[in-house]
């Protein structure tokens, strides 16, 4: 099988043909190594443009702080000028690791609402509705609460209950119910309604990413070659009649490779939503124009690539309070030093704790179904996850909409794969996404102002009690949000005219070719995107192992 190839002058061929091809050890290409290996017949190579997850801070659940904003972990992408939040560029973390995401995120283990998976299967996906979907959330999940109806056991990905509760988080819950939002004791269970303590992705206090739950048990195979620090450059097409993936080129710390398929092979896309629209487009798959305007030759014309950008925006509001916090623990050398002493002998602790402590999902209009914002609470407060904790005592209460009708879009802006492309997430742009975004502040004032919660209030700092009408308060949304780290639906599912994959994840119009991760997600999931991510990769392993169990038998 010949192959063209633009630019390749002095390229390694590596010696083994491959079966499969993964681009990104992340959340979903971890998954896709480890059950694309396990028989054994497969061949697969997996790179991951980041390095081994050797960082002991990866491993410890609150080390997402250090972890974040880290150029040997965090691709550190910025987005540019978003005029929905006044021309702020705002950082877009995202894992540069074994494990990707799933490395550096908060660790919180929410599915989304059944709802979103019987919308997907309503715009044409067969095979995607939510009785499709659970068993493949079930199969991926070790929950510490026991199998049932909506929970596995036995699985990689281990679920475990929040390790550690403050009062201040108790008093969080009960304000929700003094207002008319029930007490739930899980999210995942069918009906996400009400406000409780988050599950996390953790095993024995220690975090359980896909690169520990999934690819550690799957490197000893002798049918699986893992490559770090890998960049993808460029695929590989096989001359004929229709166009066809036959491999990957890819440098080493600058040396240039290539990586071929073996016949009835496919190449992976599993780079999340920013990286793998950004291969398709260097590739010359993609709309025409921005290719054109690149320099890239139009091997394919597909307009949805980098399309269909959906993001959950978070309102950040922090309030001083009259208990304790994590604020002044952690500002304090000697009481820091007992947490890690804490942490050390029992795994427990302020150090076992995920990004979030409490979760409420709720309606900012009672004729919704479905709870349409979620909340995410902390007993800490800081400008950003990463910095130094405010000096006093202090709690965060942040907001995001679950499904924003806003779309961005992402678009390269050199043929250089080194080159970061263009974000452009254009939050708060319809009239709905703001609407929403000032209700979902006056509940959060609503919250703070219980009697559950109000004998612990201090004071509102941000964004402070100036802002009360509709106007201050959306133009003090736009000053003060920040993603909640939920990229999606780039490559978006569908048989529409931007859909960019069918209901099997292949490219339209490519063969041997697949993007398997959230960017395929037409609409983003009603909550924190891990978890459905982890479900999209393992459908799809039964998915291409079918697929090539029957191309092999009819060739």
């Amino acid at each position: 099988m010949d192959m063209q190839v633009q630019g390749n002058s002095g390229a390694v061929e590596m010696p083994d043909r491959y079966d499969f091809i993964i681009v990104g050890a992340g959340s979903a290409g971890c998954v896709l190594a480890n059950r694309l290996t396990e028989d054994g017949t497969r061949n697969v190579l997996i790179l991951e443009a980041g390095g081994r997850d050797l960082n002991p801070w990866i491993h410890v659940p609150s080390g997402y702080f250090t972890t974040m904003h880290n150029p040997s972990t965090d691709w550190c992408y910025k987005t540019e000028p978003d005029p929905g939040l006044n021309g702020r560029v705002i950082d877009w973390p995202r894992g540069k690791v074994l494990g990707g995401s799933s490395s550096i995120n908060g660790l919180l283990y929410i599915r989304g609402q059944t709802q979103d998976f019987d919308h997907w299967r309503q715009l044409g996906n067969a095979g995607w509705s939510y009785a499709d979907v659970l068993p493949y959330f079930k199969r991926s999940e070790n929950q510490e609460r026991g199998a049932d109806e909506f929970h596995g056991v036995g699985g990689p990905l281990s679920v475990s209950n929040m390790p550690i509760k403050r009062r201040i988080c108790d008093a969080l819950i009960d304000a929700a119910e003094e207002i008319g939002i029930p007490r739930s004791d899980d999210f995942n269970g069918g009906n996400q309604d009400g406000a409780g303590y988050f599950q996390l992705t953790t095993r024995n206090g220690l975090r359980c990413s896909t690169a520990v739950g999934y690819l550690r048990p799957a490197r000893k195979r002798r049918n699986l070659t893992v490559v770090t620090h890998a960049l993808a450059r460029q695929l590989l097409f096989a001359t004929g009649d229709r166009l066809s993936a036959a491999g990957l080129e890819f440098s080493v710390a600058g040396e240039r490779r290539l990586a071929r398929l073996r016949p009835n092979g496919e190449v992976i896309l599993s780079a999340g939503a920013i990286g793998s629209p950004q291969i398709l487009q260097l590739s010359g798959i993609g709309p025409g124009a921005l290719l054109r305007e690149n320099d890239i030759e139009v091997r394919h014309g597909l307009p949805g690539v980098g399309q269909n950008l959906q993001d959950h925006l978070q309102i950040r509001m922090v309030y001083e309070v009259n208990v304790p916090t994590l604020n002044v623990e952690i500002n304090n050398l000697f009481r820091r030093a007992m947490i890690g002493v804490q942490y050390i002998l029992t795994r427990r602790g302020a150090m076992a704790m995920g990004a979030s402590q409490v979760c409420i999902f709720a309606r900012t209009r009672p004729e919704l179904e479905t709870p349409d914002i979620q909340f995410h609470f902390q007993p800490l407060s800081a400008d950003k996850p990463g910095l130094k904790m405010h000096s006093f005592q202090g709690v965060t209460l942040s907001a995001c909409q679950l499904r924003p009708e806003s779309r961005g879009h992402i678009a390269i802006k050199s043929p250089d794969p080194e080159a970061y492309p263009k974000i452009h997430p254009n939050y708060l742009a319809t009239s709905l996404d703001q609407e929403t975004a000032v209700a979902s502040m006056r509940l959060t004032r609503r919250l703070t102002e219980t009697d559950a919660f109000s004998r612990y209030l201090v004071k509102e700092r941000l964004p402070g009690y100036g802002a009360q009408n509709d106007e201050q308060l959306l133009e003090a949304a736009r000053d003060i949000s920040q993603t909640i780290y939920h990229p999606t639906s780039t490559c978006k599912m569908g048989r529409d005219p931007m859909a960019v994959v069918d209901e099997r994840l292949r490219v339209h119009g490519v063969k041997g070719l697949r993007v398997v991760d959230a960017s395929i997600m037409p609409t983003i999931v009603s909550g924190n995107t891990n978890a459905p991510t982890i479900m999209i990769a393992e459908k799809a392993s039964d998915m291409l192992l079918k697929d090539n169990a029957q191309a092999s038998v009819a060739s």
